[in-house]
C-alpha cells in the first residue's frame, strides 16, 4: 500500500491510448471511471463526455471526513471523541481517520494525490455509489445539499448478481464450500474470518488471533495470506474438527450466502459490508485502515448489524488480545447482542435487495441518470 499513490499516478501514462480508445467508439453518452483516476475528466472534457466517478466508500465516510476536516486541525488528542458538527449525535475521535487525513498538518505523497482526486470528482458530473439510498438517506441529503457533484446510490451491485454457486451448479464445489456443507449437516453455525487483501497484520497480531479463535470454541472459515506455521504451530491440527484455515483466493459472497454462515470478522471494507448485508451475516468489526474505521462506526453504532473487537487499551486502532476476540466472537455467534444485529442485518438485507430491482430506488437512480444523459448528449 506504500507504492499506492505512486503506482495509481503512473496511470496517467494511460492517456494518449485511453483517448485513442475512445476515439474509437461509437458516440459516447457518458463515461464511468474510479475516483482514484482523476486525470480521466481532462479526457472527458477534450472529448466533451461527461465523466462519472465511481467511489468504492460510502456516503457516510465521505460526510464524516469532510464534516471533521477542520477539528482534526486542531489540538485534539488521538483518542478524545468529539461530535461531528454537521452530526452532532455522532462522536469520533482523531484515530478514526486515516494518515495522513488525521494529522493536524497533513503533507506527503498520497495527500497530495488525494487532494488532486478531490478536486477532479468535485469538477465531474456525479459520483456513483455503491450503496441504496434508503441506508445512508441522512448523508446523501447533507452531502448533496453542501457538496458538488451530487451523490447517486445505484447499488448494492452485489444484490443485482446471483453469487457464482448459482451460475456455475455443473462445476465442482471448492474444497471450503464442500467443508461448510459438513458444517451445515452437522447444524454448526460458521464464523467467516477476513481481512481484506490489503490490511497489514503484524506476527504478534495474528498470534492473538489464533489464540482467540481456539479458545472462543465456535466453528470457524479463516481465509489468511500468513503461513499459520509461522504464527502458531499446531494451531490448524488443534482446531481441525471445527476450524477451517484457507489461504487460497474465495468467492466470499459465496461463502457469506452460504446457510451455515452467521457472523463476519471482518476489517470492514465497504464491498465487505455492502457483501454482508446483502447476505445478511451479522458483522464483528476489525477496522484497521482507510475509512474502515468510519465504516464500523456505521455498522456498530448507526444502523446496529455489528459488534467491535475490544483493544487492550481502548483506543479504536489499539492492539486486541485473545480476550478482546474471543468475548465479543461468543457474543455474535451465542449472545443476545448478536441475535438482535442478526436480526436488524435481516431487515437491511431485504431492503438491500429491494433496492436493485426494478422499481427499486438504486433501480430508478441508475434510469433516471441514464436518461439524464443521454438527453443532454441529444441537446
Amino acid at each position: 500500500m506504500s507504492l499506492f499513490a505512486t503506482f495509481a499516478s503512473a496511470t496517467k501514462f494511460m492517456k494518449p491510448n485511453f483517448e485513442k480508445a475512445l476515439q474509437s467508439l461509437p458516440s459516447v453518452s457518458f463515461m464511468i471511471t474510479d475516483g482514484f483516476l482523476g486525470w480521466t475528466l481532462d479526457s472527458a472534457n477534450k472529448f466533451g463526455i461527461p465523466r462519472l466517478s465511481y467511489y468504492g466508500i460510502s456516503t457516510f465516510s465521505m460526510s464524516m471526513s469532510r464534516s471533521s476536516s477542520g477539528l482534526l486541525r486542531t489540538e485534539l488528542s488521538n483518542d478524545e471523541p468529539f461530535p461531528v458538527p454537521d452530526f452532532p449525535w455522532i462522536k469520533l475521535t482523531r484515530n478514526d481517520f486515516d494518515s495522513p487525513f488525521r494529522e493536524r498538518e497533513p503533507k506527503g505523497l498520497f495527500f497530495e494525490f488525494a487532494a488532486e482526486q478531490i478536486i477532479a470528482n468535485s469538477k465531474s458530473y456525479a459520483l456513483l455509489i455503491n450503496n441504496f439510498y434508503e441506508l445512508e438517506s441522512i448523508y446523501v441529503n447533507h452531502f448533496n445539499s453542501k457538496y458538488s457533484p451530487r451523490v447517486v446510490c445505484v447499488g448494492p451491485f452485489c444484490a443485482a448478481i446471483e453469487p457464482q454457486k448459482a451460475q456455475s451448479e455443473s462445476l465442482e464445489k471448492p474444497s471450503y464450500i464442500k467443508w461448510l456443507d459438513r458444517m451445515l449437516e452437522q447444524g454448526k453455525s460458521v464464523l467467516y474470518v477476513a481481512f481484506g487483501t490489503q490490511a497489514q497484520i503484524a506476527f504478534e497480531q495474528y498470534k492473538e488471533i489464533t489464540i482467540g479463535l481456539e479458545k472462543s470454541e465456535v466453528s470457524f472459515l479463516w481465509v489468511v495470506r500468513r503461513n499459520l506455521a509461522e504464527v502458531n504451530d499446531g494451531f490448524e491440527n488443534r482446531v481441525k474438527k471445527r476450524g477451517l484455515v484457507v489461504t487460497e483466493w474465495v468467492d466470499q459472497r459465496e461463502i457469506l450466502s452460504h446457510r451455515s454462515v452467521r457472523g463476519f470478522l471482518s476489517h470492514c471494507g465497504w464491498n465487505s459490508v455492502i457483501e454482508s448485508i446483502c447476505a445478511k451475516v451479522p458483522i464483528l468489526a476489525w477496522p484497521m485502515m482507510a475509512e474502515q474505521h468510519l465504516n464500523a462506526r456505521m455498522v456498530v453504532e448507526e444502523i446496529k448489524i455489528a459488534l467491535r473487537v475490544e483493544t487492550c487499551d481502548g483506543s479504536v486502532r489499539g492492539f486486541v488480545k485473545w480476550e478482546g476476540l474471543e468475548k465479543p466472537i461468543r457474543e455474535l455467534m451465542e449472545g443476545e447482542k448478536g441475535k438482535e444485529a442478526r436480526k436488524k442485518v435481516k431487515e437491511i438485507g431485504e431492503a438491500a435487495i429491494n433496492a436493485v430491482k426494478e422499481g427499486g430506488s438504486s433501480w430508478q437512480a441508475l434510469n433516471e441518470l441514464i436518461l439524464e444523459l443521454t438527453a443532454t448528449r441529444q441537446v
